[in-house]
């Protein structure tokens, strides 16, 4: 298959090198991105006003899909100022304290949950639900913040999401691409996820220990409320007697329960999952914000929600511009400029990792190696499935040369991508465990960097004996 390379593809391609500098220096990459989006409209149409006009219409785009990130995020953030305000959060985060004992027995367990239940409802809807518990937790013991997000996010949106062995539609995909049975995805997947898994969150754990025996991150722990709540706490109104606090603790986790069980029963994924939970978090802080303020009641609501979306606007912000960016380099573009990429093309991103593909000699140690960098390359869109068909498609083509390895060939494309832009590595593909956390997107990509290109590494040289 020959895609045609254009002076947009070129720019799309410089770019993304800029804005990779720009996160390894540790600036804001934002301008870089905007001047990246004048510059392809401009190139795209070939008239200013109209690449003006493409920067409003790509932070649009941007926005309208991460609309549902954002909303769950802030109503979490507001349900959890309601908790931590009038105390009920102590009741809640007990039982797992009793669990959690320790600052490293807690990056292991946290990992571990967040692992098993985004398995079961993927990682978005698991952050959202396992973070509100979880981190005040953590950071009792002494694990940092960006520990308990690393921890949430590699497990979760990596090792969960990539292998995405219960609900499947990550094999499915690639499978159906690759013209090979599922199961046979699955089961290629399992030697190198496992590899991948270990290594990454081991390597991540080191680095991580590594940084707080230099003092470079704070082990304190962490009984305040976080900086995200700016709300008054000791107001009359907000006092509750100790039962009454037991009583709404359970409440949370038993709804949040339920929800897990409605998902389970009606099949619920992604968007829908993420909706249910949030809109068990507006009832939720409906109910303590009737039994706390009583007569200030509507006040009280309207004054969480709105701490809630200031905390959500305060971190997509950043993130807004880089997304609208790399949607550039998959539906975003043709839903801006129209069809203006030359015939054949499946997105800038997408045409990238063909022409990579064409332009080596195929054997068992470049095609797997190839196949990794042709999985990051569609992962850097930020979505991790967009491209992962084409990855099946492309192990069917490279198992021809290497004459065997099209299910462990199509896995290691799919585990690739999906680590990348599911994701572990895109900045605003990990918003919901970052803004969970309120940490930096940005320094929590930069911190999984060298663990997850270990991991990368690792599983390319297993691949290589499989195949």
């Amino acid at each position: 298959m020959n895609i045609e390379i254009t002076l947009l593809h070129w720019t799309f391609s410089m770019f993304i090198l800029l804005i990779i500098a720009a996160m390894v220096m540790r600036r804001d990459s934002s301008l870089v991105c905007i001047i990246g989006i004048l510059l392809i409209g401009f190139f795209a149409k070939g008239s200013l006003s109209q690449a003006i006009i493409g920067i409003f219409n790509s932070f649009i785009y941007a926005i309208n899909e991460l609309a549902g990130t954002i909303l769950v995020i802030s109503l979490i953030v507001a349900m959890s100022t309601a908790l931590a305000i009038t105390g009920v959060n102590e009741y809640m985060v007990a039982p797992f304290a009793r669990i959690i004992r320790s600052q490293k027995a807690a990056y292991w367990v946290i990992g571990i949950f967040m692992m098993v239940i985004s398995w079961f409802f993927w990682p978005s809807p698991a952050a959202a639900l396992m973070g509100a518990v979880l981190l005040p937790v953590g950071r009792r013991v002494g694990l940092p913040a960006i520990g308990v997000a690393m921890a949430m996010n590699l497990f979760g949106h990596g090792i969960a999401l990539s292998g995405d062995w219960v609900i499947q539609a990550a094999p499915k995909l690639t499978a159906g691409a690759a013209g090979i049975p599922v199961q046979d995805v699955v089961n290629a997947s399992i030697p190198l996820l496992f590899v991948m898994g270990i290594v990454t969150v081991s390597v991540a754990y080191w680095m991580l220990q590594r940084d707080i025996a230099f003092g470079k991150l704070s082990v304190e722990p962490d009984t305040a409320l976080p900086d995200i709540i700016t709300v008054e706490r000791n107001e009359e109104d907000a006092s509750l007697s100790e039962t009454a606090k037991k009583i709404l603790a359970a409440m949370v986790p038993i709804l949040f329960a339920v929800d897990v069980l409605v998902m389970y029963l009606l099949e619920l994924r992604g968007g829908d999952a993420t909706a249910l939970i949030g809109g068990t978090a507006i009832l939720i802080l409906i109910v303590i914000t009737l039994v706390v303020h009583r007569t200030k009641v509507l006040e009280k609501t309207t004054t969480y929600l709105v701490e809630g979306f200031k905390f959500g606007i305060t971190v997509f912000g950043p993130i807004i511009p880089i997304a609208a960016f790399f949607y550039l380099g998959d539906s975003g573009f043709t839903a801006i400029y129209g069809k203006v990429l030359p015939a054949g093309s499946s997105g800038l991103v997408n045409d990238l990792g063909i022409a990579m593909a064409n332009s080596v000699p195929i054997n068992a140690v470049i095609g797997a190696f190839t196949m990794t960098i042709v999985g990051v390359i569609t992962g850097l869109d930020g979505s991790g499935f967009s491209g992962i068909s084409l990855v099946g498609s492309l192990a069917k083509l490279f198992s021809v040369s290497t004459g065997s390895g099209i299910a462990t060939l199509t896995a290691l494309g799919q585990i690739a991508g999906i680590f990348t832009g599911g994701g572990t590595l895109i900045p605003w593909s990990l918003i919901a465990v970052a803004a969970i956390c309120n940490v930096s997107p940005f320094e929590l990509a930069r911190r999984n960097l060298i663990p997850v290109i270990s991991g990368f590494l690792a599983m390319t040289l297993l691949a290589i004996f499989l195949i």
